[in-house]
């Protein structure tokens, strides 16, 4: 064992690990020390050690000890970013410096042979349980949830985290960054808040919850609170330095508090997934250094990766992808978007490296890095292709092909990209690059461009080796060697259920052991019908039916879908398929993936998408919404659902003396959403298709309003699709009164960045411009009733 002081006294609980079992208390006042079951959690309390009399002269007092993690536990920092491939980070071969996942790796080791699951929400899910994420109900993200137990984004009482684990075993615990496992229907303020992370086992929470949010204008959380960012209107008023600034002052505080007690930090930053933002002069930084295109930029990539020893000499990779165009063939004009689209992506990620060095620095400085534990993941899955072909200034609408962005649009928002205007993320030929050496990309789980990312390991005080481990190993594995590192056994029970089977194994024999054999056999992969297992050193996985930066799917049997096979041995990056040569070996593996998909809840395969875009199965019919008073944020998967629908908005409000400003109800942002308010007294609506100005649509009641009392009606009626671009009838009433009419020509797609539905204001980013100055509405409003009907004919 190279890892914390424990009993010798040993079980098997994880699979492929022999963890401590028991371990010894602290010993209160009064109280000798005794053994401890750590198995079973809460730790029982030990028995009353003193004396009880009839008098408290002849009684002897003995507090309770208290609970300590096993003498010598480290401190643990767990950082993991988002959307970032094998190819992007310096560290990695790639071409942006990363100085601070380079320090980690140089103080202890790189993993090149790390996966991840191909998608955002089951590798977090997998992470903090160590558990397969289908056996967890996270086979996809929450926001596709479907109602069969591999997929209905429930993380089970079954399935402890390691930081409820290590809470209860004496750690301080806390969370920042982004949290993408509440199921949908969850993360209203009514809660329930068990699967927000104070309810996972984090004593603490600062970040945003969801798949992403605005950078400039993030929907941020502390604890279970919907909170107003920290400041804004400077250079960096940008989530990642809100992020680190809080992570270092919760160490401050914790220091200050119980300087003797371990703590976990869990660090997700959210970078880099779309929008791609990022602080101008960092975006600067990159001017130019991609001008020569992305086929360049992989063969560059791969040639730094065999020269620094992070892949093989012998290593062949694929050819660009069809359908992928040829960075000769754009047009200068595209090219110059491209380039530039990349810049704000390597400045987005050298700033989040940059702030986490700032966190790192912090420990150093406070003399805690020697037994700190870190283990730094660099992405949840590979880079994204969300920004389609062209890429985007807008994503959301990409996604839901509602984009009407052309060369020249892309062209005049150069100066503006990445920052609060923007919205952006680069074309998908950069998203090929920088999952070099491997095929493919983020959403495909049957190919390592989607699930192999980089990880590095430091811990001064016991890794005493440097440089590559090419064991084998997954996401599920980082709880078991948290664990093991703490001293620390996985439970049988928490809080009184038992626990389902833990699938990680530890990989600390490998810390100061290159040479160890690899202790992984088998993992199964699977992910919207894009599948694949490996066994001992071969691969075998589907052949993608849709190009990842397409969200239709095309009809097919998603059962039938092709085979390839890989000795991934010998042919580290998948450009060998041996499915001809050895059918009877690719027949044995589709078998064994079988069994290994009914043991984990992986059926029914299903490779739809956006059509089971958050939809909330305990909302049922409801189309009635009434709201009592301003203030409010409502997460939109508990929102009323405006978009493709007729609706009608009911205010009930009290008009003071002058003039009166401000909101009454906002639904999305800048980039796609509807605002209805008052502009010097006269009721205004506006609904923004796009940030595009021929996308905006705005109608405004011509007189105003008087003193007093005042009912204030909106309202639109959808019109059937034409031509693929919804529309409606929008209206203004006063007092039952129309006062205004217009048509609107296009309504906005998906908004990827968790603008909340609002009364009162408007959070984020704005609908409009027209409340800059200030959104919060300046009358009384005394009842809001919105009512929808379900006439979508999409």
């Amino acid at each position: 064992m190279i890892f914390a002081k424990v009993s010798a006294t040993t079980l098997p609980v994880m699979a492929g690990v022999t963890l401590a079992m028991l371990s010894t208390a602290a010993v209160g006042a009064g109280q000798t020390a005794e053994a401890i079951d750590r198995r079973i959690l809460p730790i029982r309390p030990a028995s009353f050690d003193g004396k009880v009399a009839s008098s408290v002269a002849a009684s002897v007092p003995s507090f309770p000890a208290r609970l300590t993690a096993p003498a010598g536990a480290p401190n643990i920092v767990l950082i993991m970013t988002d959307d970032v491939g094998f190819g992007v980070a310096g560290t990695f071969g790639g071409p942006v410096p990363t100085p601070n996942l380079d320090r980690v790796a140089e103080r202890g080791l790189i993993y090149n042979r790390f996966h991840t699951t191909a998608l955002c929400s089951p590798t977090r899910a997998a992470l903090l349980t160590g558990r397969n994420h289908h056996a967890v109900g996270s086979g996809v993200v929450t926001d596709l949830a479907t109602g069969y137990p591999g997929y209905n984004s429930i993380i089970p009482k079954s399935a402890a985290t390691m930081a409820e684990v290590l809470r209860q075993n004496g750690y301080n615990t806390a969370m920042f960054g982004k949290h993408h496992n509440v199921p949908s229907w969850e993360e209203t303020a009514a809660g329930p808040f068990d699967h927000w992370p104070t309810g996972l086992g984090f004593e603490y929470f600062y970040g945003f919850i969801g798949g992403s949010t605005n950078q400039w204008h993030p929907a941020l959380v502390r604890g279970t609170n919907r909170i107003s960012p920290p400041d804004g209107g400077k250079p960096d008023s940008i989530l990642d330095r809100f992020l680190a600034d809080d992570a270092i002052h919760w160490l401050h505080e914790q220091k200050a508090s119980a300087p003797e007690k371990p703590f976990f930090l869990y660090y997700a930053p959210g970078t880099a997934h779309s929008p791609h933002q990022a602080p101008k002069q960092w975006i600067e930084k990159f001017k130019g250094q991609f001008n020569g295109g992305w086929d360049a930029l992989r063969a560059q990539t791969v040639a730094k990766q065999m020269a620094n020893g992070l892949i093989p000499s012998t290593t062949k990779v694929t050819p660009r992808p069809e359908g992928l165009p040829a960075w000769e063939t754009l047009s200068d004009s595209d090219r110059q978007v491209a380039a530039r689209m990349m810049e704000v992506y390597a400045g987005m990620v050298a700033y989040h490296d940059a702030q986490i060095g700032r966190m790192l620095d912090e420990i150093e400085r406070m003399g805690r890095a020697d037994n700190t534990l870190v283990i730094f993941v660099e992405g949840d899955n590979g880079t994204s292709p969300e920004g389609g072909i062209d890429g985007s200034t807008n994503s959301g609408a990409t996604i839901v092909d509602r984009s009407r962005e052309d060369t020249a649009w892309r062209l005049s928002q150069l100066d503006i990209l990445g920052s609060e205007q923007s919205s952006g993320h680069f074309p998908v030929g950069w998203t090929w690059a920088l999952n070099a050496p491997f095929p493919w990309m983020k959403g495909v789980s049957s190919h390592f461009g989607g699930t192999r990312n980089p990880m590095v390991v430091s811990w001064p005080d016991r890794i005493k080796q440097t440089g590559i481990r090419s064991q084998f190993h997954d996401i599920t594995d980082i709880m078991p060697t948290v664990l093991e590192a703490a001293g620390v056994p996985a439970p049988t029970s928490v809080n009184g259920v038992p626990q389902q089977r833990v699938d990680g194994i530890s990989f600390g024999y490998s810390f100061n052991d290159a040479r160890a054999p690899d202790r992984r056999h088998t993992k199964y992969f699977e992910l919207m019908g894009s599948r694949a297992i490996y066994h001992d050193g071969w691969l075998a996985g589907t052949t993608p039916q849709r190009l990842p930066w397409q969200s239709k799917v095309p009809p097919a049997d998603v059962t039938k879908w092709p085979w390839e096979l890989y000795k991934i041995d010998e042919d580290f990056a998948e450009a060998n398929n041996l499915a001809d040569r050895y059918p009877d070996k690719l027949k044995s593996l589709q078998r064994m993936w079988q069994v290994e998909a009914a043991k984990n809840n992986v059926f029914p395969l299903d490779d739809s998408t956006l059509s089971r875009l958050r939809k909330n199965p305990y909302r049922g019919e409801h189309s009635e919404f009434t709201y009592w008073g301003p203030d409010l944020q409502i997460p939109e998967s508990s929102a009323p659902p405006l978009r493709e629908k007729s609706f009608t908005i009911a205010a009930d409000v009290e008009i003071p003396a002058g003039s009166v400003n401000g909101v009454l109800v906002a639904s999305g942002g800048r980039f796609g959403g509807w605002s209805f308010y008052l502009k010097d007294g006269r009721p205004v609506a506006v609904h923004a298709a796009s940030q595009q100005p021929r996308d905006q649509f705005r109608l405004e009641a011509p007189q105003t309003l008087p003193t007093g009392p005042a009912h204030i009606g909106y309202s639109f009626t959808f019109d059937p699709v034409k031509s693929g671009r919804p529309g409606g009838v929008l209206s203004i009433s006063v007092n039952g009164t129309e006062v205004a009419r217009r048509h609107v020509d296009r309504i906005a797609g998906f908004d990827e960045t968790q603008e909340t539905f609002d009364i009162g204001f408007d959070t984020g980013s704005f609908v409009s411009n027209d409340y800059l100055a200030n959104p919060h509405f300046t009358g009384s409003i005394r009842k809001i009733v919105i009512k929808t009907s379900d006439d979508r004919t999409r």
